[in-house]
């Protein structure tokens, strides 16, 4: 049975930092594409960031480039770990934040953006950014 669960998620003042973590068992995702996808009230789920398991590669939205980090561990008892560091936030970073895992184009290269491309998704963490 596949899980993701997200961890991590939690209130904080703008300018601070949150570390969202991913924890994904259940099959072998040596090479998935693993991505961070948030959803705020009323606004469709975006793309936030994502990783290529095997080579290390990563992708950030704009709106993040340059504060947000994805990173990954390697495989421990067939658990990958996947994580999002998150520094001087906004109030407008403020949303549900999803792990997701794609098998689109396995170990290549190839970092999707839209969520249609994930095939595997948690449940979600809260990230609340006050003023």
């Amino acid at each position: 049975q596949v899980q993701l669960v997200e961890s991590g998620g939690g209130l904080v003042q703008a300018g601070d930092s949150l570390r969202l973590s991913c924890a994904a068992s259940g099959r072998t995702f040596a090479g998935y594409a693993m991505g961070w996808f948030r959803q705020a009230p009323g606004r469709d789920r975006e793309f936030v960031a994502a990783i290529r398991l095997a080579g290390g590669n990563t992708n950030y939205a704009d709106s993040v480039k340059g504060r947000f980090t994805i990173s990954r561990d390697n495989a421990k008892n067939t658990v990958y770990m996947v994580y999002l560091q998150m520094n001087i936030l906004k109030p407008e970073d403020t949303a549900v934040y999803y792990c997701a895992a794609s098998s689109k184009l396995p170990y290549s290269v190839y970092l999707p953006k839209e969520d249609r491309e994930y095939k595997y998704w948690g449940q979600g963490t809260q990230v609340t950014v006050s003023s």
